[in-house]
């Protein structure tokens, strides 16, 4: 004897419907519950490898325009008023940048957590 046969005259009638409609989108919640599960779990996993990188090459990366910055500034000094301005711009530039650099690479662990939910690990 098949399923339709045996149950087919409980869920056609009238509260019937209603209880396949409510077992319909008790699965259907059950499903999303799961698979919003994963997606936060893979979201965070995703900000942890971003907050990896982050912490990686940004510092070394700010450490390299300090550097350069001073190589710039330095070499400016040996030329005329003008490109020496020019170098003395530059060089700013590069240590402004490091500065931000260093700034977005302590805050992002704070900032990649919030948007994960959970504490990010870099």
């Amino acid at each position: 004897m098949s399923l339709r046969k045996t149950f087919g005259n409980l869920l056609s009638s009238p509260p019937a419907g209603r209880l396949r409609a409510f077992l319909v989108s008790l699965l259907i919640i059950s499903f999303g519950h799961a698979a919003h599960a994963q997606a936060v779990s893979f979201l965070a996993e995703s900000l942890s490898s971003l907050c990896r990188g982050i912490q990686d090459l940004i510092p070394t990366t700010a450490m390299m325009l300090v550097m350069f910055a001073a190589i710039i500034y330095a070499s400016g000094q040996f030329f005329g008023a003008e490109t020496r301005a020019r170098a003395n711009v530059w060089a700013t530039s590069c240590i402004t940048g490091a500065i931000i650099g260093i700034i977005i690479s302590t805050i992002a662990p704070d900032i990649l957590s919030q948007l994960a939910g959970e504490t990010v690990s870099c």
